[in-house]
Protein backbone atom coordinates (compact mmCIF):
# COMPACT_ATOMS: atom_id res chain seq x y z
CA UNK A 1 0.00 0.00 0.00
CA UNK A 2 1.18 3.59 -0.82
CA UNK A 3 1.25 5.63 1.88
CA UNK A 4 -0.15 9.29 2.12
CA UNK A 5 3.28 10.97 1.73
CA UNK A 6 3.64 9.00 -1.52
CA UNK A 7 0.85 10.52 -3.14
CA UNK A 8 1.46 13.79 -1.59
CA UNK A 9 5.40 13.27 -3.37
CA UNK A 10 3.72 12.52 -6.41
CA UNK A 11 1.60 15.49 -6.25
CA UNK A 12 4.26 17.76 -6.08
CA UNK A 13 6.87 16.21 -8.41
CA UNK A 14 3.77 16.69 -11.17
CA UNK A 15 3.15 20.41 -10.14
CA UNK A 16 6.92 21.08 -10.76
CA UNK A 17 7.19 19.39 -13.70
CA UNK A 18 3.71 21.33 -15.11
CA UNK A 19 5.15 24.46 -13.36
CA UNK A 20 8.90 23.87 -15.54
CA UNK A 21 6.83 23.31 -18.46
CA UNK A 22 4.54 26.58 -18.11
CA UNK A 23 8.01 28.57 -17.40
CA UNK A 24 9.74 27.16 -20.17
CA UNK A 25 6.99 28.34 -22.24
CA UNK A 26 7.37 31.09 -21.14
CA UNK A 27 10.48 32.14 -21.72
CA UNK A 28 10.40 30.57 -25.02
CA UNK A 29 7.08 33.41 -25.86
CA UNK A 30 8.87 36.32 -24.16
CA UNK A 31 11.87 35.32 -26.24
CA UNK A 32 10.05 35.46 -29.04
CA UNK A 33 8.32 38.41 -28.92
CA UNK A 34 11.37 40.26 -27.58
CA UNK A 35 13.03 39.15 -31.25
CA UNK A 36 9.78 40.38 -32.68
CA UNK A 37 10.03 44.09 -31.26
CA UNK A 38 13.29 44.23 -32.01
CA UNK A 39 12.77 43.09 -35.61
CA UNK A 40 10.02 46.08 -35.74
CA UNK A 41 11.89 48.50 -33.86
CA UNK A 42 14.65 47.81 -36.69
CA UNK A 43 12.11 47.95 -39.63
CA UNK A 44 11.00 51.35 -38.16
CA UNK A 45 14.57 52.89 -38.23
CA UNK A 46 15.02 51.82 -41.56
CA UNK A 47 12.29 53.56 -42.86
CA UNK A 48 12.58 56.51 -41.05
CA UNK A 49 16.36 56.49 -42.88
CA UNK A 50 15.31 55.66 -45.56
CA UNK A 51 13.41 58.90 -45.99
CA UNK A 52 15.92 60.78 -45.03
CA UNK A 53 18.54 59.33 -47.47
CA UNK A 54 16.08 60.36 -50.20
CA UNK A 55 16.09 63.66 -49.72
CA UNK A 56 19.92 63.57 -50.58
CA UNK A 57 19.25 63.05 -53.72
CA UNK A 58 20.45 65.26 -56.59
CA UNK A 59 18.15 67.71 -57.07
CA UNK A 60 15.68 66.57 -55.02
CA UNK A 61 13.13 69.80 -53.85
CA UNK A 62 12.24 67.00 -50.59
CA UNK A 63 14.67 69.13 -48.52
CA UNK A 64 12.65 72.08 -48.68
CA UNK A 65 9.65 70.35 -47.36
CA UNK A 66 11.51 70.50 -43.54
CA UNK A 67 11.59 74.26 -43.33
CA UNK A 68 13.00 77.00 -41.11
CA UNK A 69 15.97 77.91 -43.67
CA UNK A 70 14.80 81.52 -44.26
CA UNK A 71 12.42 83.90 -46.38
CA UNK A 72 14.54 83.76 -49.33
CA UNK A 73 15.41 79.59 -49.23
CA UNK A 74 11.82 78.69 -48.97
CA UNK A 75 10.75 81.31 -51.40
CA UNK A 76 13.38 79.40 -53.76
CA UNK A 77 11.62 75.98 -52.27
CA UNK A 78 8.34 76.85 -53.19
CA UNK A 79 9.40 77.67 -56.79
CA UNK A 80 11.41 74.71 -57.28
CA UNK A 81 8.63 72.04 -55.54
CA UNK A 82 5.64 73.50 -57.33
CA UNK A 83 8.03 73.78 -60.71
CA UNK A 84 6.07 70.92 -62.68
CA UNK A 85 3.48 68.55 -61.76
CA UNK A 86 6.22 65.60 -60.89
CA UNK A 87 7.42 67.41 -58.10
CA UNK A 88 4.67 68.90 -56.35
CA UNK A 89 3.13 65.12 -56.68
CA UNK A 90 6.75 63.51 -55.06
CA UNK A 91 6.20 66.42 -52.30
CA UNK A 92 2.70 64.69 -51.82
CA UNK A 93 4.03 61.45 -51.61
CA UNK A 94 6.95 62.11 -49.43
CA UNK A 95 4.85 63.58 -47.02
CA UNK A 96 2.05 60.57 -46.88
CA UNK A 97 5.49 58.11 -46.20
CA UNK A 98 6.23 60.47 -43.43
CA UNK A 99 2.81 60.67 -41.60
CA UNK A 100 2.24 57.12 -42.41
CA UNK A 101 6.08 56.60 -40.46
CA UNK A 102 4.65 58.86 -37.54
CA UNK A 103 1.60 56.85 -37.25
CA UNK A 104 3.41 52.94 -36.97
CA UNK A 105 6.62 54.74 -34.70
CA UNK A 106 3.54 56.24 -32.00
CA UNK A 107 1.72 52.55 -31.91
CA UNK A 108 4.95 50.73 -31.54
CA UNK A 109 5.92 53.63 -28.77
CA UNK A 110 3.63 52.23 -26.55
CA UNK A 111 5.86 49.55 -25.65
CA UNK A 112 9.21 51.00 -25.81
CA UNK A 113 8.62 55.36 -25.61
CA UNK A 114 12.00 55.83 -26.31
CA UNK A 115 11.50 55.61 -29.54
CA UNK A 116 9.79 58.66 -30.33
CA UNK A 117 13.05 60.87 -29.97
CA UNK A 118 13.82 58.92 -33.30
CA UNK A 119 11.47 60.53 -35.04
CA UNK A 120 11.74 64.33 -33.29
CA UNK A 121 12.61 65.63 -37.12
CA UNK A 122 9.88 64.15 -39.04
CA UNK A 123 7.39 65.17 -36.61
CA UNK A 124 8.41 68.67 -36.70
CA UNK A 125 8.15 68.93 -40.39
CA UNK A 126 5.02 68.05 -39.88
CA UNK A 127 3.77 70.37 -37.63
CA UNK A 128 5.56 72.97 -39.41
CA UNK A 129 3.73 71.88 -42.96
CA UNK A 130 4.93 73.90 -45.67
CA UNK A 131 2.65 74.62 -48.51
CA UNK A 132 0.08 72.87 -46.49
CA UNK A 133 1.15 69.29 -48.18
CA UNK A 134 0.31 67.41 -44.60
CA UNK A 135 -3.16 69.39 -44.31
CA UNK A 136 -3.28 68.21 -47.89
CA UNK A 137 -2.59 64.79 -47.19
CA UNK A 138 -4.87 64.60 -43.77
CA UNK A 139 -7.92 66.06 -45.43
CA UNK A 140 -7.89 63.43 -48.16
CA UNK A 141 -8.09 60.65 -45.58
CA UNK A 142 -10.98 62.70 -43.85
CA UNK A 143 -9.07 64.74 -41.71
CA UNK A 144 -10.83 68.61 -40.59
CA UNK A 145 -9.44 71.11 -38.96
CA UNK A 146 -11.70 69.86 -36.02
CA UNK A 147 -11.15 66.31 -35.48
CA UNK A 148 -8.64 64.34 -36.81
CA UNK A 149 -6.65 61.27 -34.96
CA UNK A 150 -3.02 62.51 -36.34
CA UNK A 151 -3.23 65.10 -34.22
CA UNK A 152 -2.53 62.85 -31.22
CA UNK A 153 0.78 62.44 -32.90
CA UNK A 154 1.98 65.68 -32.58
CA UNK A 155 3.01 67.95 -29.70
CA UNK A 156 1.84 71.62 -31.52
CA UNK A 157 -1.55 71.09 -34.51
CA UNK A 158 -1.75 75.20 -35.23
CA UNK A 159 -0.66 75.54 -38.32
CA UNK A 160 -1.98 72.28 -39.53
CA UNK A 161 -5.02 73.46 -38.33
CA UNK A 162 -5.09 76.60 -40.25
CA UNK A 163 -3.79 75.23 -43.40
CA UNK A 164 -6.62 72.46 -43.50
CA UNK A 165 -9.31 75.52 -43.09
CA UNK A 166 -7.07 77.61 -46.09
CA UNK A 167 -6.42 74.36 -48.24
CA UNK A 168 -3.41 76.03 -48.53
CA UNK A 169 -2.01 73.03 -50.87
CA UNK A 170 -5.06 73.64 -52.92
CA UNK A 171 -3.69 77.55 -53.53
CA UNK A 172 -0.34 77.03 -54.41
CA UNK A 173 -1.58 74.04 -57.21
CA UNK A 174 -3.46 77.21 -58.61
CA UNK A 175 -1.19 79.50 -58.65
CA UNK A 176 1.16 77.31 -60.54
CA UNK A 177 -1.15 75.31 -62.70
CA UNK A 178 -0.71 77.71 -65.38
CA UNK A 179 2.78 77.76 -65.87
CA UNK A 180 2.81 74.36 -66.09
CA UNK A 181 -0.17 74.40 -68.59
CA UNK A 182 2.14 76.83 -70.89
CA UNK A 183 4.82 74.41 -70.38
CA UNK A 184 2.80 71.78 -71.42
CA UNK A 185 1.97 73.62 -74.74
CA UNK A 186 5.28 74.75 -75.38
CA UNK A 187 6.91 71.31 -75.23
CA UNK A 188 4.26 70.08 -78.03
CA UNK A 189 4.99 73.10 -80.73
CA UNK A 190 8.45 72.22 -79.98
CA UNK A 191 8.97 70.81 -83.60
CA UNK A 192 10.49 67.64 -83.68
CA UNK A 193 14.10 67.01 -85.38
CA UNK A 194 13.98 66.16 -89.02
CA UNK A 195 14.18 62.82 -90.07
CA UNK A 196 17.68 61.73 -91.70
CA UNK A 197 16.65 61.68 -95.89
CA UNK A 198 17.65 58.74 -97.48
CA UNK A 199 20.61 59.53 -100.68
CA UNK A 200 20.60 56.99 -103.79
CA UNK A 201 23.50 55.07 -104.07
CA UNK A 202 25.58 56.15 -106.34
CA UNK A 203 26.47 54.98 -109.45
CA UNK A 204 29.59 53.59 -110.71
CA UNK A 205 31.22 55.13 -114.03
CA UNK A 206 30.58 53.86 -117.32
CA UNK A 207 31.99 50.86 -118.17
CA UNK A 208 33.02 50.21 -114.52
CA UNK A 209 30.60 47.57 -112.35
CA UNK A 210 30.23 48.52 -108.73
CA UNK A 211 31.92 46.13 -106.28
CA UNK A 212 30.20 42.82 -105.65
CA UNK A 213 27.95 43.53 -108.36
CA UNK A 214 27.16 40.91 -111.76
CA UNK A 215 28.31 42.81 -114.91
CA UNK A 216 25.39 43.54 -117.47
CA UNK A 217 24.85 40.62 -119.41
CA UNK A 218 25.18 43.04 -122.95
CA UNK A 219 29.15 42.74 -122.21
CA UNK A 220 30.90 39.72 -123.93
CA UNK A 221 34.33 38.50 -122.72
CA UNK A 222 36.24 36.16 -123.81
CA UNK A 223 36.81 32.39 -121.70
CA UNK A 224 40.00 32.05 -119.98
CA UNK A 225 39.85 29.00 -121.63
CA UNK A 226 40.34 30.87 -125.21
CA UNK A 227 43.47 32.82 -124.45
CA UNK A 228 46.78 30.85 -125.69
CA UNK A 229 49.65 30.38 -122.56
CA UNK A 230 52.05 32.59 -122.91
CA UNK A 231 55.00 31.87 -121.05
CA UNK A 232 58.05 34.64 -120.48
CA UNK A 233 60.76 31.92 -120.26
CA UNK A 234 60.32 31.43 -124.37
CA UNK A 235 62.35 32.68 -126.80
CA UNK A 236 61.30 35.13 -129.12
CA UNK A 237 60.30 33.54 -132.60
CA UNK A 238 62.42 34.53 -135.42
CA UNK A 239 61.34 36.91 -138.20
CA UNK A 240 60.61 36.16 -141.47
CA UNK A 241 63.03 35.40 -143.91
CA UNK A 242 63.69 38.69 -146.69
CA UNK A 243 62.73 40.61 -143.67
CA UNK A 244 65.74 42.67 -142.14
CA UNK A 245 66.13 45.09 -139.51
CA UNK A 246 66.43 48.55 -140.42
CA UNK A 247 69.92 49.44 -140.66
CA UNK A 248 71.19 52.81 -138.86
CA UNK A 249 71.98 55.72 -141.54
CA UNK A 250 75.66 56.51 -140.89
CA UNK A 251 74.88 59.89 -141.66
CA UNK A 252 72.66 60.62 -139.01
CA UNK A 253 73.90 62.13 -136.33
CA UNK A 254 74.30 60.42 -132.72
CA UNK A 255 72.04 60.52 -130.18
CA UNK A 256 72.50 61.78 -126.50
CA UNK A 257 72.00 59.09 -124.07
CA UNK A 258 68.37 59.20 -122.72
CA UNK A 259 67.29 60.94 -125.75
CA UNK A 260 64.47 59.09 -127.46
CA UNK A 261 64.85 58.16 -130.98
CA UNK A 262 62.39 59.74 -132.86
CA UNK A 263 61.65 57.09 -136.10
CA UNK A 264 62.38 58.55 -139.49
CA UNK A 265 59.48 58.30 -142.37
CA UNK A 266 60.55 56.51 -145.86
CA UNK A 267 61.79 58.86 -148.76
CA UNK A 268 58.75 59.60 -150.77
CA UNK A 269 59.11 58.04 -154.55
CA UNK A 270 60.92 60.67 -157.10
CA UNK A 271 58.79 61.63 -160.28
CA UNK A 272 60.20 60.87 -163.75
CA UNK A 273 60.79 63.48 -165.83
CA UNK A 274 59.03 63.72 -169.32
CA UNK A 275 60.28 62.84 -172.10
CA UNK A 276 60.79 65.57 -174.88
CA UNK A 277 58.85 65.59 -178.09
CA UNK A 278 60.92 64.88 -180.86
CA UNK A 279 61.39 67.45 -183.17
Amino acid sequence: MSSPLTGIFKFVMAAAVIGGGVLAVNAVLDHMTRDQRTAERRSLLQRNADLSLSTLAPGSVLPCLDGGAGDAVETACEKSVFASPESAASAVAYTGARLALLVDAAEFAQSEPSITEAFARARRAIELDRYGIAAHVLATDGCTADQCAAFALLHDTTVLKANLKAQVFDQYVSRYAEGWSKSQAVVEKTPAAPAPVARAPEQAPAGQAAAGQPVSSKYDFPSAASIPPVSIMNAEPALPKGTAEPKADPKAEPKAEGEPTVPVPPKRPQAQAATPPAR
